[in-house]
């Protein structure tokens, strides 16, 4: 997964972060909000499950974050972290947190009428105060500053994102040397969802079709800059996650339309700065209309292939049509064979896998989406397992 060639099908799962919590060994509040904990939750579930790649899936974090808690709260099943604006984040034991108002509410996220497409660069929903509009870091008072430059103009970078950005990625490479390291970043498509929310989006890709694709032309500038960083901060290949992309939210016209462009653009953008560090795509659900589609894109790979019931993708079929051109991962059931099923089960699973896609590369063994919180180890450890003795070349 590092540019040779394997000896074996490599095993890569990305993990859910509760699965982090409840497996990790740390404490879950410092796992979310703590660039050390993080990695160390990376790190030490990667040799429990001797997968042969780490997905950093969350940005670094601000070295400053403890000195804005003003309280921490036990409730049961989550805790509450009380911090020194008023916010408070709800941390269940089991999922991601979530940042709501002094009153228990939740944010209130902006309008699609609101948003002006000159104020957005990237929207980043795992930020520890959530996703905010203008956008800030963190605590800071001042929305993150947006480069003037021109979306063609090649990537240079700029002060919107922290220094610290980058500190969990750089830290779990230099723990990891041998491992493949991937950084993540969100669509356009997926950031916008996030900002406004599935329902307001949906209703204006019909209203203001053009405002739509303006605003994801400028979210692509950021995702550009994004990516490239990610690359020089040492990460092997670049996971665009577009978890909002799928059959069950947008048709394939709509895709063509918009999430199509923008992908296109910051794959085509990132690639003419770093033409050897793979990209590829996260994309959850019903596949099986537009894996072309997909490919247009100008990815390299595609991530996730949810098998029924949870998708539509039949893992032979996906190897015939795409997988001579773009590297496939995923297709095993994260809920009814990793989270409710056996070992054995597991094992079966990841076989039936091999046997549809290993033949001639290009294929890492993987759940489809992510691994569920509660999924037993040892139903995970069974994928490595069962690469070893099934997936050798």
């Amino acid at each position: 997964m590092r540019g040779g060639t394997p000896d074996r099908v490599p095993v890569m799962c990305q993990l859910s972060l509760g699965h982090y919590f409840l497996q990790a060994g740390g404490d879950a509040v410092a796992i979310w909000h703590d660039t050390t904990a993080f990695a160390d939750a990376l790190v030490a579930l990667r040799d429990r499950y001797r997968f042969d790649g780490i997905l950093v899936n969350l940005p670094g974090r601000d070295p400053r974050w403890r000195s804005y808690v003003t309280e921490l709260r036990e409730t049961g099943t989550a805790r509450s972290v009380v911090w020194s604006n008023g916010w408070i984040t709800k941390a269940p034991h089991d999922d991601n947190p979530h940042v709501c108002l002094a009153d228990g509410t939740p944010k209130p996220v902006p309008g699609f009428a609101e948003i002006d497409p000159d104020r957005l660069y990237y929207a980043e929903p795992h930020d520890l105060s959530g996703v905010t509009y203008p956008y800030t870091w963190g605590f800071d008072e001042a929305p993150a500053p947006i480069p003037d430059a021109p979306a063609a103009d090649p990537v240079t970078a700029s002060a919107f994102f922290p220094a610290w950005h980058w500190d969990t990625l750089r830290l779990v490479r230099s723990r990891c040397p041998d491992v493949s390291v991937h950084g993540e970043v969100f669509s356009p498509f997926s950031q916008l969802v996030e900002l406004v929310g599935v329902g307001e989006l949906m209703l204006a890709l019909r209203r203001d079709a053009g405002k739509v694709s303006a605003c994801l032309e400028a979210l692509g500038r950021g995702t550009v800059e994004l990516m490239d960083r990610h690359a020089r901060a040492g990460a092997d290949a670049v996971l665009i996650s577009s978890a909002y992309a799928g059959g069950g939210f947008i048709s394939p016209r709509d895709y063509r339309r918009f999430v199509l462009p923008a992908e296109r653009f910051v794959i085509g953008a990132f690639r003419e700065g770093h033409p050897g560090v793979p990209v590829y795509t996260h994309t959850c659900g019903l596949l099986g209309d537009r894996l072309e589609l997909l490919e247009e894109t100008g990815t390299g790979g595609i991530d996730t292939l949810d098998p029924p019931p949870l998708g539509d993708v039949d893992l032979a079929d996906a190897k015939r049509r795409v997988g001579k051109r773009l590297f496939l991962k995923g297709n095993i059931d994260p809920v009814n064979t990793v989270l409710r099923g056996t070992s054995a089960a597991c094992a079966a699973a990841a076989r039936r896998c091999l046997e549809s896609a290993a033949e001639g590369g290009g294929y890492i063994l993987s759940t489809a989406c992510s691994v569920p919180p509660h999924a037993p180890p040892e139903n995970i450890q069974a994928l490595s397992s069962a690469a070893e003795e099934y997936g050798r070349y």
